[in-house]
């Protein structure tokens, strides 16, 4: 690969980002929920009886469930200010969590509702829910909208998606779109605090409106924008270590797409049977005007599928995503620690990251060691280190611990430090760099764990 990917000074592409807009994020989605319960408090007079307090809470509950559904559509629709300032991993927690917050308010909101009309016409709650699936319209399809939201909350469950493949988790996922614009509807009709309210319709219309803007631009225009522009496809497929292989891809004008180091994409190859599915792999070298270069583990039957792609396979991308970039940097020292494929990004950091630079890399054997013969490379011409933790000759794994990071890095606390790796060991590893004093602020890592 050193023939396709020499060594060269990467150039800045960009400035850095300056600081994450994570917290101003936060605070304008609560700001939304209580503008929620704001409209609730107003269009509401006095509450009597068990009736009224159940129906009241109701209110709230699919009030705020509406209104986690639009941030929830929000949170996926790959708006470039999270996904490259915030972290792509920060902002698929944010939509987890949304999505806890939207199940657990739509079971409340469709309990409560349904208790309070049944105490209300004194009727049974079977005959009730009958009554208003059948008679009230809109309630048809937002009974369809709140299965098929229940299903992915279902599907979305640890121990459920850890029993099922990517592709099935990522298919259900989708159809949280058709679920909320199902449920849509009803909110307006049978909503009180809409009907005759045309400011609050206004606003409602316009917060959906414009995630649904927001979906049609960065999920569906922009992408095909970006591959009918760069036309990407495979260029060669080299094996790296045992299972684990880097993928060269050809295009036109890349620099245009300001990818950097550190950085992945979604890549959907459009052959031998990998066209339904779109995985994140990071970028393995900085991009070139012409080639970008990604390095697969064969992990599942996705990647592993991988290595078998011919040249000329045509390649639809999206992105670039990911905020483990340069512009973190706060050290004129940095310390990067890879474990498996998780050398991926940082490869391509520790060719381009500014001042001293040491990588630490994390694997079983040496045979294991994926662009060993690049890192070895990139460290004497830059001047860097590279070290390397292996098993032991009994299989025992070395110790990355508090104690014994601060004895290889005297100075540790005052290192920028990179972490790619398995979800466990990224966190194991962050726990024990607090421990060694290193403040959370200089910790940088992202994770693909869906």
């Amino acid at each position: 690969m050193t023939t396709v990917y020499e060594r060269r000074a990467a150039p800045r592409l960009a400035p850095p980002a300056g600081r994450s807009p994570a917290g101003a994020v936060l605070a304008l989605l609560w700001a939304g929920a209580a503008a929620v319960i704001a409209m609730w408090w107003a269009d509401t007079g006095s509450v009597v009886g068990a009736a009224g307090w159940l129906t009241g809470a109701g209110r709230i509950a699919g009030l705020l469930c509406g209104y986690a559904c639009a941030v929830l559509v929000g949170l996926m629709a790959r708006v470039p200010l999270l996904e490259r300032r915030v972290g792509s991993d920060r902002v698929a927690r944010w939509h987890a969590m949304a999505g806890r917050y939207t199940v657990c308010l739509l079971a409340a909101h469709v309990v409560l509702i349904l208790l309070g009309y049944a105490a209300q016409d004194r009727a049974s709650v079977w005959h009730e829910t009958v009554t208003v699936v059948l008679d009230y319209p809109d309630m048809l399809k937002a009974t369809a909208g709140t299965v098929i939201l229940f299903a992915v909350g279902i599907t979305s469950a640890r121990a459920v998606r850890r029993r099922t493949s990517y592709e099935f988790w990522y298919y259900v996922h989708l159809l949280t779109y058709a679920a909320v614009f199902l449920a849509f509807f009803h909110q307006l009709t049978l909503g009180n605090d809409f009907n005759g309210h045309r400011i609050a319709t206004a606003a409602w219309y316009a917060l959906y409106l414009g995630v649904a803007a927001l979906v049609l631009w960065f999920r569906i225009l922009a992408p095909v924008r970006l591959n009918m522009r760069h036309r990407l496809r495979v260029q060669s497929v080299h094996r790296e270590a045992p299972g684990v292989h880097s993928i060269v891809v050809h295009g036109r004008r890349l620099d245009e797409l300001g990818a950097r180091p550190g950085q992945f994409f979604r890549w959907r190859f459009l052959g031998e049977g990998l066209g339904w599915t779109s995985t994140p792999y990071s970028l393995s070298a900085p991009p070139r005007p012409d080639l970008m270069r990604i390095t697969v583990k064969a992990l599942g039957d996705h990647s592993a599928a991988v290595s078998l792609l011919r040249p000329g396979t045509r390649v639809w991308a999206e992105g670039p995503y990911g905020s483990m970039t340069e512009d973190r940097q706060t050290s004129p020292r940095s310390l990067l620690i890879a474990a498996g494929v998780g050398i991926t990004p940082l490869r391509a950091l520790f060719e381009t990251l500014p001042g001293e630079v040491t990588l630490l890399y994390r694997a079983r054997t040496a045979e294991d060691l994926a662009l060993g013969a690049e890192l070895e490379a990139i460290a004497r011409w830059r001047g860097a280190k590279v070290l390397y933790a292996l098993n032991g000759p009994a299989g025992r794994r070395p110790d990355l611990t508090a104690q014994s990071l601060r004895a290889t890095f005297p100075d540790l606390a005052g290192h920028d430090v990179y972490i790619c790796g398995p979800h466990g060991f990224a966190r194991d590893l962050y726990e024990e760099l607090r421990a060694a004093g290193v403040p959370d602020r200089r910790i940088h890592h992202e994770s693909f764990e869906l």
